[in-house]
């Protein structure tokens, strides 16, 4: 869950990267992908460590049917390590989300007031896609947010396994809607397929 997290916080950069660059992209040099690919494996692993020398704990999630951090202890150690997880995990990568498509967003309107015509509906294809993926990100890990933070700071049984199933599983797929809504959003491509 916080590798696909971290690593749409580092495809929307990367997009905002490339998509404002004024210089043609050297497709031959992957050194920057790997960058990105390692720094959000080691981002995630930083944070999924912590449990496993006591920070926190893993345990069984929902029904018991998968694992994940224990959202039930309310003792100040797992406390903890859920804000942490919701600050560092969430709102951050979040953040970087919004920034990346706005400064994109505000790069294409920019270009789209010097040439006008075509250039404004490029703007509205990319503003509904930029909005489209922001939306579905909030769908798919807010509710699983909400559920730890209840969970956590909530009364104790408030949040049963069956309730938690949904929020897991939204969260969980959150790495399969963005390339759907890529591909169907962008015109490139679309005219590709």
């Amino acid at each position: 869950g916080i590798i696909s997290l971290i690593s749409l916080a580092v495809l929307s950069y990367e997009r905002y990267c490339t998509m404002t660059r004024t210089t043609e992209a050297d497709t031959t040099n992957y050194r920057k992908s790997w960058t990105g690919i390692i720094l959000s494996w080691t981002y995630s692993l930083l944070w999924t460590v912590p449990p496993l020398f006591g920070w926190s704990s893993y345990g069984p999630e929902g029904p018991g049917i998968t694992c994940s951090v224990n959202w039930h202890s309310k003792d100040a150690n797992n406390a903890s390590y859920i804000v942490c997880l919701f600050i560092f995990c969430l709102v951050i990568p979040f953040a970087i989300i919004v920034y990346s498509y706005g400064k994109l967003l505000c790069a294409v309107r920019q270009v789209s007031s010097i040439n006008k015509g075509p250039g404004r509906s490029r703007e509205q294809r990319i503003l509904v896609m930029v909005v489209v993926m922001v939306v579905c990100f909030l769908l798919c890990w807010l509710p699983y947010a909400a559920v730890a933070l209840i969970a956590t700071f909530g009364k104790p049984g408030l949040i049963t396994p069956a309730a938690s199933i949904i929020p897991a599983i939204l969260a969980k797929s959150s790495t399969v809607y963005n390339p759907i809504i890529y591909v169907f959003l962008n015109r490139q491509v679309s005219e590709m397929l």
